[in-house]
């Protein structure tokens, strides 16, 4: 069982960033493959951005790229996204996911992550 907890959202100026942390409590962290996904207001999820087992390749949907950048610590089970250059359009409820199929997880299939936390609320102003 793993168990998810993001934090780091809050209101930001557009231009501003952020930085997510989403906390593991997993018995080997390194054996999942982590990612980020958003749902904003009457839209549908979207696929942020993911990250193989133990911080190797990492996929970020092309909206975010060259903005987002995904890490990883193993050794303090810990994922990060952080967020640069915000757009208002990034204004989102930001959820962490695990998943123990990397080949799943870079095409940003939500069927690929078994576990899932509550999120965190990202507020870019314009």
């Amino acid at each position: 069982q793993v168990h998810l907890v993001e934090s780091g959202g809050g209101l930001v100026q557009a231009g501003g960033s952020l930085r997510l942390s989403c906390a593991a409590s997993a018995p080997r962290f390194s054996r999942y493959a982590m990612g980020w996904f958003r749902q904003a207001p009457g839209k549908e999820q979207e696929f942020v951005a993911a990250i193989s087992y133990s911080g190797g390749p990492t996929k970020l949907v092309d909206s975010v790229k060259g903005r987002f950048t995904l890490s990883r610590d193993i050794t303090e089970n810990m994922l990060y996204l952080q967020m640069d250059s915000l757009k208002p359009e990034d204004t989102a409820v930001y959820l962490c996911a695990a998943g123990p199929r990397w080949t799943g997880a870079e095409q940003g299939d939500p069927a690929a992550f078994d576990y899932w936390g509550q999120g965190t609320q990202v507020t870019v102003s314009s």
